[in-house]
C-alpha cells in the first residue's frame, strides 16, 4: 500500500505549463513566426530546454531570446505565483491525515521552491533541490536521499511527475511512478501509472474521492 508520496513541483503540484507556453510562443510572435500552443505544449512536456532548442532551430530565432522569456516568466511568479493544481492542497492534507509524508523533488532552486509553495498554501514535509548541489533528473539521487533520511520503505512510496524524466529518476530509485499528462500533450514514458488529474492519484493511495 502507497503511503508516502514524492513530488515534482512545477507541472505537478503548481500549474505553470499554461503560462510557460505561452512565453515561448509569445517568442516566436514577436519575430514574425507562428506556433500553437499546443505544439509547444508537447515540447515542454519532455523538458523546457528541450523545446527551446527545438523552437530555435526550426524558426532561426536564438535559443537566448527563448531563455529570457523563461527567466523574467520566473521572476513574475516571484510577484504573482502560478495557481495551485486543482485538488493539491486538500490531497496533501489527506495524505498527510492518513499517515504519510509529502515530499518535494525538484530542479527549481530551493529558495524559490520554498517561497511557491508558502505562497500558495501547499505544506510538504520536506524538500530537495538541485541547487543543495544533487544531480538533476532523471539521476535519481534525490530520490535516494529522501527515502534514507525519513527510513522509507520504497514499497510504500509513490512519485508523482509529469515528465518522463520524472518517472525514471524514481523508478530507478524503486519507487512506483505515476504521470500526470493532459491528452493535448501525452508524453512517451515508463510510468507505472498515469493519470490526467491529481484527483486520479486517490484510488492509488485508497483516499475517498474528492468533493465535486
Amino acid at each position: 500500500m502507497y503511503r508516502h508520496v514524492f513530488w515534482d513541483l512545477g507541472g505537478t503540484l503548481v500549474d505553470t505549463y499554461p503560462a510557460l507556453d505561452a512565453a515561448l510562443a509569445g517568442v516566436v510572435a514577436a519575430r514574425g513566426g507562428h506556433v500553437g500552443v499546443a505544439e509547444v505544449a508537447r515540447l515542454t512536456r519532455r523538458s523546457t530546454g528541450e523545446a527551446i532548442e527545438a523552437l530555435a532551430a526550426r524558426f532561426g530565432i536564438d535559443a537566448a531570446a527563448f531563455e529570457r522569456a523563461n527567466a523574467e516568466l520566473k521572476e513574475s511568479w516571484e510577484r504573482t505565483p502560478p495557481p495551485a493544481m486543482a485538488g493539491a492542497a486538500d490531497l496533501l492534507a489527506e495524505i498527510r491525515a492518513a499517515g504519510g509524508l509529502n515530499l518535494v523533488v525538484t530542479h527549481r532552486d530551493r529558495a524559490s521552491a520554498t517561497a511557491l509553495l508558502k505562497g500558495l498554501g501547499l505544506e510538504v514535509d520536506d524538500l530537495v533541490s538541485t541547487s543543495d548541489g544533487h544531480p538533476r533528473k532523471p539521476d535519481p539521487t534525490m530520490y535516494r536521499l529522501l527515502v534514507e533520511r525519513h527510513g522509507l520503505d520504497t514499497g510504500e512510496c509513490l512519485a508523482v511527475g509529469d515528465r518522463p524524466l520524472d518517472a525514471t529518476a524514481a523508478q530507478a530509485a524503486g519507487i512506483d511512478a505515476v504521470m500526470l499528462e493532459s491528452p493535448e500533450a501525452p508524453v512517451d514514458d515508463d510510468a507505472r501509472y498515469s493519470v490526467t488529474t491529481l484527483a486520479g492519484v486517490r484510488p492509488l493511495l485508497f483516499l475517498a474521492a474528492s468533493p465535486a
